[in-house]
Protein backbone atom coordinates (compact mmCIF):
# COMPACT_ATOMS: atom_id res chain seq x y z
CA UNK A 1 0.00 0.00 0.00
CA UNK A 2 1.12 3.52 -0.60
CA UNK A 3 2.15 5.43 2.49
CA UNK A 4 0.20 8.64 3.14
CA UNK A 5 1.78 11.58 1.35
CA UNK A 6 2.25 15.08 2.62
CA UNK A 7 -0.59 17.41 1.73
CA UNK A 8 -0.69 20.97 3.02
CA UNK A 9 -4.04 22.74 3.18
CA UNK A 10 -4.03 26.49 2.55
CA UNK A 11 -6.59 27.99 4.93
CA UNK A 12 -8.88 30.64 3.50
CA UNK A 13 -9.93 33.69 5.49
CA UNK A 14 -13.00 33.11 7.64
CA UNK A 15 -15.05 35.66 5.70
CA UNK A 16 -14.27 34.17 2.30
CA UNK A 17 -14.82 30.66 3.59
CA UNK A 18 -18.21 31.52 5.06
CA UNK A 19 -19.33 33.25 1.87
CA UNK A 20 -18.42 30.31 -0.36
CA UNK A 21 -19.70 27.71 2.09
CA UNK A 22 -23.14 29.30 2.28
CA UNK A 23 -23.78 28.34 -1.34
CA UNK A 24 -22.72 24.72 -0.96
CA UNK A 25 -25.06 21.75 -0.56
CA UNK A 26 -25.35 19.73 2.62
CA UNK A 27 -24.26 16.09 2.69
CA UNK A 28 -26.10 13.23 4.39
CA UNK A 29 -23.99 10.07 4.35
CA UNK A 30 -25.85 6.94 5.54
CA UNK A 31 -23.62 3.95 6.29
CA UNK A 32 -25.27 0.56 6.78
CA UNK A 33 -23.29 -2.30 8.28
CA UNK A 34 -23.08 -5.71 6.54
CA UNK A 35 -25.69 -4.73 3.95
CA UNK A 36 -25.86 -6.96 0.90
CA UNK A 37 -27.27 -5.53 -2.33
CA UNK A 38 -30.29 -7.60 -1.41
CA UNK A 39 -32.85 -4.81 -1.74
CA UNK A 40 -35.96 -4.38 -3.80
CA UNK A 41 -34.34 -1.57 -5.81
CA UNK A 42 -31.42 -3.91 -6.58
CA UNK A 43 -33.76 -6.50 -8.05
CA UNK A 44 -34.60 -8.63 -5.00
CA UNK A 45 -38.38 -8.39 -4.88
CA UNK A 46 -38.77 -10.56 -1.77
CA UNK A 47 -37.04 -7.92 0.40
CA UNK A 48 -39.09 -5.11 1.97
CA UNK A 49 -36.99 -1.96 1.54
CA UNK A 50 -39.54 0.76 0.64
CA UNK A 51 -37.55 3.70 2.00
CA UNK A 52 -34.27 2.84 0.31
CA UNK A 53 -36.28 2.08 -2.84
CA UNK A 54 -37.82 5.57 -2.70
CA UNK A 55 -34.37 7.08 -2.21
CA UNK A 56 -33.02 5.06 -5.13
CA UNK A 57 -35.87 6.31 -7.33
CA UNK A 58 -34.43 9.81 -6.80
CA UNK A 59 -30.79 8.87 -7.30
CA UNK A 60 -28.26 6.84 -9.20
CA UNK A 61 -28.13 3.15 -8.29
CA UNK A 62 -24.63 1.70 -8.58
CA UNK A 63 -25.31 -1.98 -9.17
CA UNK A 64 -21.64 -2.90 -9.27
CA UNK A 65 -20.08 -1.03 -6.39
CA UNK A 66 -17.22 -2.84 -4.66
CA UNK A 67 -15.66 -2.15 -1.28
CA UNK A 68 -11.93 -2.23 -0.65
CA UNK A 69 -12.03 -4.83 2.11
CA UNK A 70 -14.58 -7.37 3.36
CA UNK A 71 -14.34 -6.17 6.94
CA UNK A 72 -15.76 -3.11 8.65
CA UNK A 73 -12.69 -1.20 9.78
CA UNK A 74 -10.62 -1.50 6.62
CA UNK A 75 -13.59 -0.79 4.37
CA UNK A 76 -14.53 2.33 6.32
CA UNK A 77 -10.90 3.49 6.29
CA UNK A 78 -10.95 3.40 2.49
CA UNK A 79 -14.31 5.15 2.12
CA UNK A 80 -13.52 7.85 4.70
CA UNK A 81 -10.02 8.60 3.38
CA UNK A 82 -10.42 7.83 -0.33
CA UNK A 83 -7.29 5.69 -0.09
CA UNK A 84 -6.33 2.05 -0.16
CA UNK A 85 -4.99 1.09 3.23
CA UNK A 86 -4.52 -1.66 5.82
CA UNK A 87 -6.76 -4.69 5.58
CA UNK A 88 -7.68 -5.03 9.26
CA UNK A 89 -10.22 -3.46 11.59
CA UNK A 90 -7.56 -1.36 13.30
CA UNK A 91 -6.83 0.63 10.13
CA UNK A 92 -8.23 3.93 11.37
CA UNK A 93 -6.62 3.65 14.80
CA UNK A 94 -3.27 3.02 13.07
CA UNK A 95 -3.87 6.19 11.10
CA UNK A 96 -4.69 8.07 14.32
CA UNK A 97 -1.42 6.88 15.86
CA UNK A 98 0.47 8.18 12.84
CA UNK A 99 -1.29 11.54 13.17
CA UNK A 100 -0.18 11.70 16.81
CA UNK A 101 3.43 11.17 15.72
CA UNK A 102 3.44 13.45 12.68
CA UNK A 103 0.13 15.01 11.63
CA UNK A 104 1.62 16.54 8.48
CA UNK A 105 2.44 13.10 7.12
CA UNK A 106 -1.21 12.02 6.97
CA UNK A 107 -3.64 13.25 4.35
CA UNK A 108 -7.02 14.61 5.42
CA UNK A 109 -10.01 12.35 5.87
CA UNK A 110 -13.20 13.14 3.97
CA UNK A 111 -14.97 14.75 6.96
CA UNK A 112 -11.80 16.67 7.84
CA UNK A 113 -11.62 17.98 4.26
CA UNK A 114 -15.21 19.17 4.44
CA UNK A 115 -14.60 20.67 7.88
CA UNK A 116 -11.57 22.56 6.60
CA UNK A 117 -13.72 23.93 3.82
CA UNK A 118 -16.44 25.42 5.98
CA UNK A 119 -18.74 22.50 6.83
CA UNK A 120 -20.02 21.48 10.24
CA UNK A 121 -19.24 17.76 10.45
CA UNK A 122 -21.22 15.43 12.68
CA UNK A 123 -21.16 11.65 13.01
CA UNK A 124 -23.82 9.58 14.76
CA UNK A 125 -23.62 5.82 15.24
CA UNK A 126 -21.22 3.48 13.47
CA UNK A 127 -19.46 5.52 10.81
CA UNK A 128 -15.86 4.62 11.59
CA UNK A 129 -15.19 1.13 12.95
CA UNK A 130 -16.15 1.89 16.54
CA UNK A 131 -19.61 3.41 17.01
CA UNK A 132 -18.96 6.86 18.40
CA UNK A 133 -15.38 6.81 17.10
CA UNK A 134 -13.43 6.22 20.31
CA UNK A 135 -11.14 3.57 21.74
CA UNK A 136 -10.63 2.05 25.16
CA UNK A 137 -12.15 -1.09 26.70
CA UNK A 138 -15.71 0.15 26.20
CA UNK A 139 -14.97 2.33 23.15
CA UNK A 140 -15.70 5.56 25.01
CA UNK A 141 -12.30 7.05 25.86
CA UNK A 142 -12.28 10.74 24.92
CA UNK A 143 -8.49 10.69 24.61
CA UNK A 144 -8.53 7.88 22.01
CA UNK A 145 -10.19 9.27 18.91
CA UNK A 146 -10.46 7.00 15.90
CA UNK A 147 -10.50 9.96 13.48
CA UNK A 148 -8.71 13.01 14.94
CA UNK A 149 -9.56 16.45 13.47
CA UNK A 150 -12.51 15.05 11.53
CA UNK A 151 -15.74 15.69 13.43
CA UNK A 152 -17.22 18.64 15.27
CA UNK A 153 -19.37 16.06 17.07
CA UNK A 154 -18.99 12.28 17.02
CA UNK A 155 -21.89 10.72 18.93
CA UNK A 156 -23.20 7.33 20.04
CA UNK A 157 -26.23 7.25 22.34
CA UNK A 158 -25.75 3.98 24.23
CA UNK A 159 -28.91 4.08 26.36
CA UNK A 160 -29.46 0.82 28.25
CA UNK A 161 -26.52 -0.74 26.37
CA UNK A 162 -24.30 1.41 28.63
CA UNK A 163 -21.48 2.20 26.20
CA UNK A 164 -20.61 1.99 22.47
CA UNK A 165 -19.15 -1.50 22.79
CA UNK A 166 -22.40 -2.68 24.32
CA UNK A 167 -24.48 -1.07 21.58
CA UNK A 168 -22.41 -2.54 18.77
CA UNK A 169 -23.60 -6.10 19.41
CA UNK A 170 -26.66 -5.30 21.50
CA UNK A 171 -29.88 -7.24 21.51
CA UNK A 172 -33.26 -6.05 22.78
CA UNK A 173 -33.73 -4.04 25.96
CA UNK A 174 -30.07 -3.46 26.75
CA UNK A 175 -28.70 -7.00 26.37
CA UNK A 176 -24.92 -6.73 25.93
CA UNK A 177 -22.61 -9.31 24.41
CA UNK A 178 -20.19 -10.65 27.00
CA UNK A 179 -19.72 -14.27 25.97
CA UNK A 180 -20.89 -14.57 22.33
CA UNK A 181 -21.73 -18.24 22.80
CA UNK A 182 -24.39 -17.20 25.32
CA UNK A 183 -25.95 -14.59 23.02
CA UNK A 184 -28.52 -15.82 20.52
CA UNK A 185 -27.58 -15.61 16.86
CA UNK A 186 -30.94 -14.08 15.98
CA UNK A 187 -33.89 -12.62 17.78
CA UNK A 188 -37.20 -10.90 17.06
CA UNK A 189 -38.68 -9.11 20.08
CA UNK A 190 -41.92 -7.18 20.42
CA UNK A 191 -41.52 -3.44 20.78
CA UNK A 192 -40.78 -0.22 18.97
CA UNK A 193 -37.56 0.67 17.17
CA UNK A 194 -35.87 1.90 20.34
CA UNK A 195 -35.64 -1.57 21.90
CA UNK A 196 -32.58 -2.10 19.67
CA UNK A 197 -29.60 0.31 19.42
CA UNK A 198 -30.38 1.64 15.94
CA UNK A 199 -33.57 3.23 17.22
CA UNK A 200 -31.54 5.42 19.58
CA UNK A 201 -28.96 6.17 16.89
CA UNK A 202 -31.67 7.38 14.52
CA UNK A 203 -33.37 9.48 17.20
CA UNK A 204 -30.05 11.23 17.89
CA UNK A 205 -29.44 11.72 14.17
CA UNK A 206 -32.86 13.39 13.87
CA UNK A 207 -31.95 15.74 16.72
CA UNK A 208 -28.72 16.56 14.96
CA UNK A 209 -30.58 17.27 11.70
CA UNK A 210 -32.84 19.67 13.58
CA UNK A 211 -29.84 21.40 15.14
CA UNK A 212 -27.86 21.58 11.90
CA UNK A 213 -30.85 23.07 10.10
CA UNK A 214 -31.58 25.50 12.94
CA UNK A 215 -29.06 27.15 15.23
CA UNK A 216 -26.09 25.68 13.32
CA UNK A 217 -27.63 26.50 9.94
CA UNK A 218 -25.20 29.27 8.97
CA UNK A 219 -22.79 26.63 7.66
CA UNK A 220 -23.56 23.69 5.39
CA UNK A 221 -23.44 20.36 7.16
CA UNK A 222 -21.83 16.99 6.56
CA UNK A 223 -23.86 14.54 8.63
CA UNK A 224 -22.83 10.88 8.66
CA UNK A 225 -25.18 8.35 10.23
CA UNK A 226 -24.07 4.77 10.82
CA UNK A 227 -26.79 2.12 11.18
CA UNK A 228 -25.55 -1.06 12.86
CA UNK A 229 -28.07 -3.61 11.60
CA UNK A 230 -28.02 -5.99 9.79
CA UNK A 231 -24.73 -6.75 11.60
CA UNK A 232 -24.72 -9.81 13.85
CA UNK A 233 -26.52 -10.72 16.02
CA UNK A 234 -29.61 -10.51 13.83
CA UNK A 235 -32.02 -8.75 16.18
CA UNK A 236 -34.90 -6.53 15.06
CA UNK A 237 -38.38 -5.63 16.34
CA UNK A 238 -40.93 -8.34 15.58
CA UNK A 239 -42.94 -6.12 13.24
CA UNK A 240 -40.06 -6.22 10.74
CA UNK A 241 -39.98 -10.02 10.86
CA UNK A 242 -43.68 -10.36 10.14
CA UNK A 243 -43.50 -9.98 6.31
CA UNK A 244 -41.00 -12.84 6.12
CA UNK A 245 -42.55 -15.46 8.42
CA UNK A 246 -44.47 -17.29 5.71
CA UNK A 247 -42.36 -16.17 2.76
CA UNK A 248 -40.68 -18.68 0.48
CA UNK A 249 -37.13 -17.52 -0.20
CA UNK A 250 -35.28 -18.29 -3.45
CA UNK A 251 -32.63 -21.02 -3.29
CA UNK A 252 -29.12 -20.12 -2.19
CA UNK A 253 -26.92 -19.94 -5.31
CA UNK A 254 -23.79 -22.14 -5.39
CA UNK A 255 -24.04 -23.12 -1.69
CA UNK A 256 -21.25 -25.71 -1.74
CA UNK A 257 -17.88 -25.21 -0.07
CA UNK A 258 -15.24 -24.66 -2.80
CA UNK A 259 -13.06 -27.66 -3.51
CA UNK A 260 -9.87 -25.81 -4.44
CA UNK A 261 -7.79 -23.14 -2.73
CA UNK A 262 -9.87 -19.99 -2.15
CA UNK A 263 -10.48 -17.41 0.56
CA UNK A 264 -13.23 -19.62 2.02
CA UNK A 265 -13.37 -19.66 5.81
CA UNK A 266 -15.31 -21.43 8.55
CA UNK A 267 -17.73 -18.55 9.30
CA UNK A 268 -16.06 -17.99 12.67
CA UNK A 269 -17.85 -14.73 13.54
CA UNK A 270 -21.22 -16.36 12.84
CA UNK A 271 -20.44 -19.57 14.71
CA UNK A 272 -19.31 -17.72 17.85
CA UNK A 273 -22.92 -16.96 18.71
CA UNK A 274 -25.42 -19.40 20.19
CA UNK A 275 -26.64 -21.21 17.11
CA UNK A 276 -28.39 -23.95 19.08
CA UNK A 277 -26.01 -26.62 17.78
CA UNK A 278 -27.31 -26.18 14.24
CA UNK A 279 -25.27 -25.70 11.07
CA UNK A 280 -27.02 -23.82 8.25
CA UNK A 281 -24.87 -25.61 5.69
CA UNK A 282 -26.50 -28.91 6.71
CA UNK A 283 -29.88 -27.74 8.01
CA UNK A 284 -32.07 -26.11 5.36
CA UNK A 285 -34.76 -25.07 7.82
CA UNK A 286 -32.21 -23.34 10.04
CA UNK A 287 -30.58 -21.67 7.01
CA UNK A 288 -33.96 -20.25 6.04
CA UNK A 289 -34.51 -18.94 9.57
CA UNK A 290 -31.13 -17.18 9.47
CA UNK A 291 -31.90 -15.61 6.11
CA UNK A 292 -35.31 -14.39 7.27
CA UNK A 293 -33.90 -12.79 10.40
CA UNK A 294 -31.23 -11.10 8.30
CA UNK A 295 -34.00 -9.81 6.02
CA UNK A 296 -35.92 -8.48 9.03
CA UNK A 297 -32.80 -6.56 10.08
CA UNK A 298 -32.54 -5.09 6.58
CA UNK A 299 -36.15 -3.89 6.78
CA UNK A 300 -35.46 -2.44 10.24
CA UNK A 301 -32.44 -0.58 8.87
CA UNK A 302 -34.57 0.58 5.94
CA UNK A 303 -37.06 2.11 8.37
CA UNK A 304 -34.26 4.16 9.95
CA UNK A 305 -33.27 5.45 6.52
CA UNK A 306 -36.88 6.48 5.96
CA UNK A 307 -36.94 8.51 9.17
CA UNK A 308 -33.80 10.39 8.18
CA UNK A 309 -35.04 11.26 4.70
CA UNK A 310 -38.48 12.24 5.99
CA UNK A 311 -36.97 14.63 8.55
CA UNK A 312 -34.72 16.13 5.91
CA UNK A 313 -37.81 16.80 3.79
CA UNK A 314 -39.72 18.27 6.75
CA UNK A 315 -36.86 20.68 7.36
CA UNK A 316 -36.96 21.84 3.74
CA UNK A 317 -33.42 20.59 3.08
CA UNK A 318 -34.18 17.98 0.43
CA UNK A 319 -33.37 20.28 -2.49
CA UNK A 320 -30.03 21.34 -1.03
CA UNK A 321 -28.67 18.03 0.26
CA UNK A 322 -26.61 15.29 -1.37
CA UNK A 323 -27.60 11.90 0.03
CA UNK A 324 -25.32 8.87 -0.15
CA UNK A 325 -26.42 5.42 1.01
CA UNK A 326 -23.45 3.07 1.33
CA UNK A 327 -23.04 -0.50 2.55
CA UNK A 328 -19.64 -1.13 4.11
CA UNK A 329 -19.40 -4.59 2.48
CA UNK A 330 -21.51 -7.55 1.52
CA UNK A 331 -22.31 -10.69 3.51
CA UNK A 332 -22.59 -14.34 2.56
CA UNK A 333 -25.86 -16.05 3.38
CA UNK A 334 -24.69 -19.54 2.46
CA UNK A 335 -23.04 -18.83 -0.89
CA UNK A 336 -19.81 -20.87 -1.15
CA UNK A 337 -20.76 -22.43 2.19
CA UNK A 338 -19.98 -19.17 4.04
CA UNK A 339 -22.14 -17.33 6.56
CA UNK A 340 -20.39 -14.01 7.01
CA UNK A 341 -17.97 -11.69 5.26
CA UNK A 342 -14.12 -11.78 5.27
CA UNK A 343 -13.77 -13.61 1.93
CA UNK A 344 -12.83 -12.16 -1.46
CA UNK A 345 -15.82 -13.54 -3.30
CA UNK A 346 -18.41 -11.32 -4.95
CA UNK A 347 -20.84 -11.73 -2.04
CA UNK A 348 -18.40 -10.21 0.46
CA UNK A 349 -17.19 -7.36 -1.74
CA UNK A 350 -20.26 -6.06 -3.55
CA UNK A 351 -22.50 -3.71 -1.58
CA UNK A 352 -25.21 -1.12 -2.26
CA UNK A 353 -24.34 2.42 -3.28
CA UNK A 354 -26.95 5.05 -4.07
CA UNK A 355 -26.13 8.72 -4.66
CA UNK A 356 -28.82 11.40 -4.85
CA UNK A 357 -28.13 15.05 -5.59
CA UNK A 358 -30.22 18.00 -6.71
CA UNK A 359 -30.51 18.19 -10.49
CA UNK A 360 -29.46 14.59 -11.12
CA UNK A 361 -30.40 13.64 -14.70
CA UNK A 362 -32.40 10.44 -15.19
CA UNK A 363 -33.08 9.75 -11.50
CA UNK A 364 -33.81 6.16 -10.66
CA UNK A 365 -31.73 4.80 -13.54
CA UNK A 366 -29.19 2.18 -12.48
CA UNK A 367 -25.65 1.93 -13.78
CA UNK A 368 -23.72 -1.28 -14.41
CA UNK A 369 -20.39 0.54 -14.41
CA UNK A 370 -17.92 -0.79 -11.84
CA UNK A 371 -16.94 1.66 -9.07
CA UNK A 372 -15.17 1.53 -5.70
CA UNK A 373 -15.71 2.94 -2.22
CA UNK A 374 -12.61 5.15 -2.56
CA UNK A 375 -14.50 7.05 -5.27
CA UNK A 376 -17.02 8.52 -2.82
CA UNK A 377 -14.66 11.15 -1.36
CA UNK A 378 -13.71 12.82 -4.67
CA UNK A 379 -17.31 12.50 -5.90
CA UNK A 380 -18.71 14.42 -2.95
CA UNK A 381 -16.05 17.08 -3.41
CA UNK A 382 -17.10 17.48 -7.06
CA UNK A 383 -20.78 17.72 -6.19
CA UNK A 384 -20.15 20.16 -3.32
CA UNK A 385 -17.79 22.48 -5.18
CA UNK A 386 -14.89 21.73 -2.86
CA UNK A 387 -11.27 21.60 -4.05
CA UNK A 388 -10.42 18.14 -5.36
CA UNK A 389 -8.05 16.25 -3.05
CA UNK A 390 -5.02 15.12 -5.03
CA UNK A 391 -4.01 12.49 -2.48
CA UNK A 392 -6.87 10.03 -2.98
CA UNK A 393 -6.84 6.76 -4.89
CA UNK A 394 -10.44 7.13 -6.04
CA UNK A 395 -11.92 9.14 -8.90
CA UNK A 396 -15.02 11.29 -9.11
CA UNK A 397 -18.14 9.48 -10.26
CA UNK A 398 -19.77 12.61 -11.66
CA UNK A 399 -19.58 11.32 -15.26
CA UNK A 400 -21.68 8.31 -14.24
CA UNK A 401 -24.06 10.56 -12.34
CA UNK A 402 -24.49 12.58 -15.52
CA UNK A 403 -24.95 9.46 -17.65
CA UNK A 404 -25.54 5.96 -16.32
CA UNK A 405 -23.76 4.56 -19.39
CA UNK A 406 -20.46 6.33 -18.65
CA UNK A 407 -17.49 4.05 -18.11
CA UNK A 408 -16.43 2.85 -14.71
CA UNK A 409 -13.12 1.20 -13.78
CA UNK A 410 -11.88 -2.10 -12.34
CA UNK A 411 -12.17 -2.46 -8.57
CA UNK A 412 -9.38 -3.43 -6.17
CA UNK A 413 -10.01 -5.21 -2.88
CA UNK A 414 -7.82 -6.93 -0.33
CA UNK A 415 -7.78 -9.08 2.79
CA UNK A 416 -5.24 -11.88 3.19
CA UNK A 417 -5.03 -11.82 -0.58
CA UNK A 418 -5.65 -9.19 -3.26
CA UNK A 419 -8.26 -9.11 -5.99
CA UNK A 420 -9.13 -7.20 -9.14
CA UNK A 421 -12.69 -7.15 -10.48
CA UNK A 422 -13.09 -6.16 -14.11
CA UNK A 423 -16.23 -6.02 -16.21
CA UNK A 424 -15.93 -9.71 -17.04
CA UNK A 425 -13.50 -11.39 -14.62
CA UNK A 426 -12.26 -11.57 -11.05
CA UNK A 427 -8.60 -12.28 -10.29
CA UNK A 428 -7.51 -13.24 -6.77
CA UNK A 429 -3.82 -13.42 -5.86
CA UNK A 430 -2.78 -15.16 -2.65
CA UNK A 431 0.32 -14.23 -0.68
CA UNK A 432 2.09 -17.37 -1.84
CA UNK A 433 1.43 -16.46 -5.47
CA UNK A 434 -1.47 -18.84 -6.04
CA UNK A 435 -4.04 -17.36 -8.44
CA UNK A 436 -7.77 -17.71 -8.87
CA UNK A 437 -9.49 -16.46 -12.04
CA UNK A 438 -13.25 -16.45 -12.53
CA UNK A 439 -15.29 -15.59 -15.60
CA UNK A 440 -18.50 -13.70 -14.80
CA UNK A 441 -19.90 -13.98 -18.30
CA UNK A 442 -21.22 -17.50 -17.70
CA UNK A 443 -23.35 -19.20 -15.09
CA UNK A 444 -20.41 -20.64 -13.15
CA UNK A 445 -19.53 -17.28 -11.63
CA UNK A 446 -16.89 -17.73 -8.95
CA UNK A 447 -17.09 -21.51 -8.75
CA UNK A 448 -14.69 -22.60 -11.51
CA UNK A 449 -11.08 -21.43 -11.37
CA UNK A 450 -9.89 -20.97 -14.97
CA UNK A 451 -6.48 -19.46 -14.20
CA UNK A 452 -4.43 -22.32 -15.67
CA UNK A 453 -6.32 -22.09 -18.95
CA UNK A 454 -5.74 -18.36 -19.43
CA UNK A 455 -2.15 -17.45 -18.43
CA UNK A 456 -2.03 -14.37 -20.65
CA UNK A 457 -5.17 -12.89 -19.09
CA UNK A 458 -3.83 -13.71 -15.63
CA UNK A 459 -0.58 -11.87 -16.37
CA UNK A 460 -2.37 -8.83 -17.80
CA UNK A 461 -4.66 -8.59 -14.77
CA UNK A 462 -1.73 -9.11 -12.40
CA UNK A 463 0.06 -6.16 -13.98
CA UNK A 464 -3.03 -4.02 -13.66
CA UNK A 465 -3.50 -5.00 -10.02
CA UNK A 466 0.13 -4.23 -9.17
CA UNK A 467 -0.09 -0.81 -10.84
CA UNK A 468 -3.21 0.06 -8.88
CA UNK A 469 -1.85 -1.08 -5.53
CA UNK A 470 1.50 0.62 -6.02
CA UNK A 471 -0.04 3.84 -7.26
Amino acid sequence: MRLPILFAVAWLSCATLAASAAERPNVLLICVDDLRPELNCFGKSYIRSPNIDALAARGRIFERHYVQAPTCGASRFAMLTGRYGPSDNGALFKRAAQIAKNADSVSASMPAWFRQNGYTTVSVGKVSHHPGGRGGPDWDREDQLEMPHSWDRHLLPAGPWQHPRGAMHGLAHGEIRHDPSKMDLFQSSEGDDSIYPDGLITDEALRQLDRLSGDDGEQPFFLAVGIIRPHLPFGAPAKYMQPYRDLTLPPIPHPEKPSGKTTWHRSGEFMRYNHWGKDPNHDAEFATAVRKHYAACVTYADAQVGKLVERLNQLGQQDNTIIVLWGDHGWHLGEHGIWGKHALFEESLRSPLVICHPGLPDPGVATRSIVESVDIFPTLCSLSGLPQPDFVDGVSLTPILQSADAAGHPAVSYAKAQTLRTDTHRLIVHRDGYVELYDHRGEDGETTNIAEKHPELVEAMLQQLRQRMEG
